[in-house]
């Protein structure tokens, strides 16, 4: 499954509005070494993100599981 900035910017539970920043979530790319802009154009495999362990990479995941599900229902416009 590839993970997609919509995943990331929609991702609801973490502050006010859904998703996270654009610049934490830059800064977070750079320091697990992941390429920021090959993401923002191509996704990035959930597997990359599941190896890396980290909660709130694990979060994104889960919401992408869940968004995918929701969307094979037609439960999803977003």
């Amino acid at each position: 499954m590839i993970i997609t900035t919509r995943d990331l910017f929609t991702i609801p539970g973490y502050s006010r509005r859904p998703g996270f920043c654009r610049s934490g979530a830059r800064a977070w790319f750079e320091a697990n070494g992941l390429d920021w802009s090959d993401f923002v154009k191509h996704g990035i495999d959930a597997a990359v993100l599941e190896a890396n362990g980290d909660a709130m990479a694990l979060a994104v995941v889960t919401w992408a599981r869940k968004r995918a599900a929701a969307a094979d229902q037609g439960e999803l416009h977003g």
